[in-house]
């Protein structure tokens, strides 16, 4: 048995090392010259997960996701309503803003993705309408309160939405998916929905993927149905770039701002600038350069045990892609 003092003084160690984790990261992405920042969501056990922190009516043999490589992760299961988040994304916010006074872009966790939690079978007395309502109020919440601590933006992890086609190719479970992040969407202006963005992409742990063999076609045009400003969009590692460029233009419309992916966190490799500019010159020929931005195709370890990817990879991969962005737009003039 653990001492009430033996485990005060666990907490206090760990909430030490999460500060100088948080410390630092802040730091090199100031290094890299990045104009926006994230905390590198470094405190949170996952970036899907954040909200359960500390609930209670959880069980742990929820639904199971699945990675090329053999390896699965598993969400939790709820077991009793009402449904309510531990933790808010503001809390990240609020950390990271004592160590910078930079721009920050803050990671949210879609609705859809924690609508999963809900099992098949309905929980008594706490019907799957309910479970929706409690779950909408609450994604609202996450998004409001960082957008209220100052976030410049706010992206929504999306990265179900492939793997939904997977699960369901006829697509209804991608466009409910849609339609409940839209019902969280509708409750903010169209001014604060321009600070707000939805990233996808086939997954990205233990260097290994979910959903990767899902033709990207099919995501799209309901992804862009999704009633955002910004589209962080994988894309580095995607085998034929052009043709999905070329989607993408169809699909855009003159009020988005589409952030490409132009760093693979999970190659090894580290790019070049040369490559990141080349890569942001092949999106402008496909969309306008006022509207492009550039984004990393997914989390260097979005799980708290996925340790893959070196740390000082991910900031040389970051440098380039900052560096490769900057010769990009000199180069297009912006």
């Amino acid at each position: 048995m653990i001492s009430f003092q033996a485990g005060k003084i666990a907490l206090e160690t760990l909430n030490n090392a999460y500060a100088k984790a948080l410390k630092d990261t802040i730091h090199r992405l100031e290094q890299t010259g990045s104009p926006v920042l994230t905390d590198g969501e470094q405190t949170k056990p996952s970036f899907a997960t954040y909200p359960l922190t500390g609930l209670k009516n959880l069980a742990p043999d929820g639904a199971v996701i699945p990675f090329a490589d053999g390896h699965q992760r598993q969400l939790p299961r709820l077991t009793a309503g009402p449904f309510r988040y531990g933790v808010h994304a503001d809390n990240y916010l609020k950390a990271a803003r004592t160590y910078t006074q930079r721009p920050i872009k803050q990671a949210v966790i879609s609705a859809s993705a924690l609508s999963l939690l809900y099992p098949s079978t309905a929980i008594p007395g706490y019907p799957r309408e309910a479970f929706l309502a409690d779950l909408i109020n609450e994604a609202e919440a996450d998004i409001r309160g960082a957008l209220d601590a100052g976030a410049a933006n706010v992206q929504i992890d999306f990265t179900e939405g492939r793997l939904s086609l997977k699960l369901d190719p006829s697509a209804n479970l991608l466009r409910s998916f849609v339609a409940l992040n839209n019902q969280v969407l509708e409750r903010f202006t169209l001014e604060e929905r321009r600070k707000i963005g939805v990233h996808v992409c086939p997954g990205g742990d233990h260097d290994s993927t979910h959903s990767a063999d899902i033709d990207y076609a099919g995501l799209l045009p309901d992804l862009f149905q999704m009633n955002v400003g910004r589209f962080y969009l994988q894309m580095a590692s995607e085998p034929d770039r052009k043709r999905v460029l070329e989607i993408i233009s169809k699909l855009a419309k003159p009020q988005h701002l589409i952030f490409i992916g132009v760093i693979d966190p999970i190659n090894p490799t580290i790019e070049t600038a040369q490559e990141v500019r080349d890569r942001v010159l092949e999106a402008a020929s496909f969309l306008p350069a006022n509207q492009l931005g550039t984004t990393d195709d997914c989390g260097f370890a979005p799980f708290a045990d996925d340790t893959s990817t070196a740390r000082d990879t991910a900031f040389q991969k970051i440098r380039a892609r900052v560096e490769g962005t900057e010769l990009a737009a000199r180069q297009l003039g912006h």
